[in-house]
């Protein structure tokens, strides 16, 4: 596998490990509201649509963690995108199931700066574990399980849209995987509609990470591959198997081809015209033949 590809793939688990892992709030009152004051960045996209936040949260023993995340300016009580841009002092909020945060500060020139202030929801705690998840265990996490609960937009509907969808065994980092990569119903039907009737949550996970929906199982199908597994779908968004590709050396003689075989056509690098210089030479064009001629071109 490539490095990019594994830096997709490695930015995406570690996005969900960066937003669950916030370990720094001390002494939480776990059966009550509680409060938390910290910095925060933002800046607006360059097309103006969005606004990007950033939330530094400290601890009393100097730990410190950073929090990132994109917003429409729609889910922002109090703040629009003129006064962003325009600057000048700002109060707005973020207000979700699992609590609100309130933000003080300014703007200037589309940046913004200033503190903020975390307030949990005692009601969605309690109809969370009702329904089996548990925010709160008694450890210094539990307001900051919280927090990470509000900034991703955990909420109890996408746990029952989850557990309806017949994901009876899941936690509450199951729950910020879910509403980080947007694992929710819709897609759930989307890919059983497609074929995928029996995947997990980390394959669904896995299939946003690397863009796989219904266009592509549909588009994987007109190029002739219809009814494939899982990974040999996402075997072909990883190396940008293309129907155009497939159209190029299948018009070069190699029309019985599985997705193993285009895999390996494409890591190798063996393309239409490498294909056409291997036949001028009188070379066989098998898929096996064509890979160990480009080793050995590769070593010359």
């Amino acid at each position: 596998m490539s490095k990019t590809v594994w830096n997709r793939y490695f930015f995406g688990l570690a996005l969900i490990t960066s937003l669950m892992l916030l370990v720094w709030i001390a002494g939480a009152n776990a059966g009550a509201q509680s409060t938390v004051t910290n910095q925060w960045t933002a800046s607006v996209s360059k097309d103006g649509s969005k606004i990007q936040l950033n939330l530094e949260r400290r601890n009393t023993r100097g730990g410190r963690h950073q929090n990132g995340n994109s917003y429409d300016f729609s889910e922002l009580q109090g703040l629009t995108r003129e006064q962003a841009l325009n600057g000048g002092p700002v109060n707005f909020s973020l207000v979700r199931e699992a609590g609100k945060i309130d933000f003080e500060g300014s703007f200037q020139n589309g940046k913004g700066s200033g503190t903020f202030r975390f307030t949990s929801n005692p009601a969605f705690v309690s109809a969370m574990k009702s329904r089996g998840f548990d925010f709160l265990q008694g450890s210094d996490e539990d307001e900051d399980r919280l927090f990470t609960a509000a900034t991703v937009n955990v909420t109890t509907a996408l746990a029952d849209e989850l557990i309806a969808a017949g994901f009876d065994k899941l936690n509450v980092n199951d729950l910020f995987k879910a509403a980080i990569f947007k694992v929710d119903a819709s897609f759930v039907r989307e890919m059983k509609a497609s074929g995928f009737n029996d995947l997990g949550l980390e394959e669904l996970v896995k299939a946003r990470i690397f863009k796989i929906d219904a266009q592509l199982v549909r588009k994987a199908a007109e190029m002739g591959f219809q009814n494939e597994p899982f990974e040999s779908i996402v075997k072909m968004q990883i190396f940008k198997v293309t129907p155009e590709f497939v159209t190029e050396v299948r018009n070069e003689g190699l029309t019985n081809l599985d997705i193993e075989d285009i895999v390996k056509l494409r890591i190798f690098k063996i393309d239409a015209e490498f294909i056409r210089k291997a036949k001028a030479e009188g070379a066989n064009v098998d898929v096996e033949s064509l890979v160990q001629r480009k080793i050995g071109v590769a070593r010359r």
